[in-house]
């Protein structure tokens, strides 16, 4: 049977509320749990790094993708199972999503929005079908999920916009819907 993978978009830094990285954590010893590959930008820093310790702290297999401009931004984490570095940003998202079956996105700045509306947009031009969940720790994603909503109710994208991602409320959820979808 061939493994499933997740990708997981996230901050490259850890956030302010400790609620941030216990997600990010259970989240990389639920893909190990479920013996599922993480999937994620190769980063040893904030969220990222916390992610694919605790996913190869418990066995998990991992494939990390960077590109070279961020190997010492974001220290490359060179002991991956597979590490991958490319020349763009462009090519690191879609290799990432190339080698995945679902997304997950837990709390992250400006690059963790550019890859989520990256893969909505795919998913809204009928470009995958890919599970989609954003992991809403103590609200932190509200105020987007309230500007989707706005962009629907505006006009500017159909009511199917908003069924394109799975929101939850913290990582024990994400991976319950996980489980459902890659079943």
């Amino acid at each position: 049977m061939i493994q499933k993978s997740v990708c997981v978009f996230c901050g490259s830094r850890p956030g302010n509320d400790p609620a941030y990285l216990a997600d990010a954590q259970t989240v990389g010893r639920g893909l190990a749990d479920n013996n599922w590959r993480l999937v994620y930008g190769a980063g040893d820093v904030g969220l990222m790094g916390a992610v694919a310790r605790a996913a190869q702290d418990a066995g998990a297999t991992t494939f990390g993708v960077i590109p070279e401009h961020l190997v010492k931004w974001e220290v490359g984490k060179t002991d991956l199972t597979q590490y991958i570095v490319t020349e763009t940003m462009h090519e690191r998202k879609k290799v990432m999503f190339m080698n995945c079956n679902a997304v997950v996105v837990l709390p992250g700045g400006a690059g963790s929005l550019d890859e989520l509306f990256e893969v909505l947009t795919w998913r809204q031009l009928g470009l995958h079908q890919k599970p989609v969940v954003l992991v809403n720790t103590k609200g932190y994603w509200d105020p987007l999920i309230q500007l989707l909503n706005h962009v629907v109710a505006k006009d500017f994208a159909e009511e199917t916009l908003l069924g394109y991602v799975t929101v939850v409320a913290d990582s024990t959820e994400a991976l319950n819907v996980l489980r459902e979808a890659l079943a």
